[in-house]
């Protein structure tokens, strides 16, 4: 088992390592502070898992001291102006990831590459001139990920050139569900249910400006950002960037629950020696089910803010579904739109990939029940 983790043991790691002292604003304190709370109590972390998660906390803490200085640094980066056109959202597992990276073609829109979300400030001594060493980082991280897991594979392609989500800008304010997708904290997951959100995505935005300031081709376009994680925040996402659509893609949760249960426990696996599979199935179906209660509330209030993708139509017509979107969007859809999603979809036809193989009772589910317990969004989204 691992040793316990200190905030504070981390926070004068972060300092020393690097430097500075100002932390910024100290409201993260407090997602920091139960999310440590909860891995101590609750993590069953091995020692790997400690490893990983001292590492990845530090290294955050480390990234926020260095943003901080960096908008010092560089004024003017609060000058950014950032429009986000556009949030896919959805459960899990439901056809986001192809309909993000086909969406991400408009030559009027720019989305977030995975190797910049996996280092999003610049190296010391990066010039800027040529292709910058975080790509070269983030293809060696990528490789050591699928030694330690190689059955992501099949679950979720990544590519450290492509597009990826953002909420791994939020995990740097402690604010996401990655969290619970790796590891056992069903109390900081508790808390998140009911935190104001707010100040995590105002600092997505500031992460947002940095990123669009380090590569100025990307001023006058829109930012395109995609993860289920949004699903949970969407009166924050709105409060910070009013004016963004949401994009919402559907499938039944017969499917997604199981599916995305056989991720988190591929991404748990690694950071602890007690992984209960049969616990993790109803974890997410009670998350899940909050969640798109709560959504289904909201869009009472802002009709006119989603636009509705099913799984099966975007895996039928794929470049259709994606050309009708553009239209709901506001975008063009032309020959170089259409020509990249073609060359993306045959780069990354299904049977390049290995196959996902799963099943609902390994997780503690049924078919049956599953039906029954999100019937009130299959007749919503899914019957028509």
């Amino acid at each position: 088992m691992a040793e316990p983790l200190s905030v504070d043991a981390l926070m004068a790691q972060a300092r020393n390592e690097s430097g500075l002292e100002d932390f910024g604003d100290p409201w993260f304190l407090e997602p920091l502070n139960r999310l440590v709370a909860s891995l101590n109590a609750e993590g069953d972390l091995s020692e790997m898992g400690g490893f990983i998660q001292s590492g990845n906390i530090s290294k955050y803490l480390g990234e926020r001291l260095r943003k901080i200085q960096l908008f010092k640094d560089h004024p003017e980066i609060a000058d950014e102006v950032v429009t986000v056109r556009a949030e896919i959202v959805g459960l899990p597992r439901t056809g986001s990831t192809m309909l993000h990276r086909l969406l991400a073609c408009s030559e009027e829109l720019t989305s977030t590459f995975s190797w910049e979300l996996l280092n999003p400030l610049p190296f010391p001594g990066e010039s800027g001139d040529g292709p910058s060493p975080r790509i070269e980082a983030a293809e060696q991280m990528t490789q050591i990920y699928l030694a330690t897991m190689p059955e992501i594979a099949a679950i979720h392609p990544i590519d450290p050139v492509g597009y990826e989500e953002d909420v791994l800008l939020l995990d740097r304010s402690f604010i996401s569900t990655g969290y619970a997708t790796m590891l056992k904290v069903p109390s900081y997951d508790a808390f998140l249910l009911d935190f104001d959100q707010t100040p995590a995505y105002r600092e997505l935005k500031d992460w947002l400006k940095i990123l669009q300031w380090q590569a100025p081709a990307r001023r006058g376009k829109d930012w395109l950002l995609k993860s289920p994680h949004h699903l949970t925040a969407l009166p924050a996402l709105f409060a910070v960037f009013p004016e963004v659509k949401v994009v919402m893609t559907h499938r039944t949760p017969v499917q997604t629950v199981p599916s995305y249960a056989s991720m988190a426990a591929a991404l748990t696996r690694p950071n602890t020696d007690a992984l209960v599979p049969e616990a993790i199935g109803p974890f997410w179906v009670r998350r899940f089910r909050r969640s798109l209660g709560e959504v289904v509330a909201l869009r009472e209030q802002y009709p006119d803010r989603f636009i509705d993708a099913r799984y099966e139509d975007v895996q039928r017509d794929p470049v259709g579904e994606a050309k009708r979107v553009y239209a709901a969007l506001g975008l063009r859809f032309g020959a170089p739109e259409e020509a990249a999603m073609r060359d993306w979809l045959e780069q990354n036809a299904r049977d390049r990939h290995p196959a996902h193989h799963y099943s609902a009772a390994e997780f503690g589910l049924t078919a049956e029940a599953l039906e029954t317990d999100f019937a009130f969004y299959i007749d919503a989204f899914l019957k028509n």
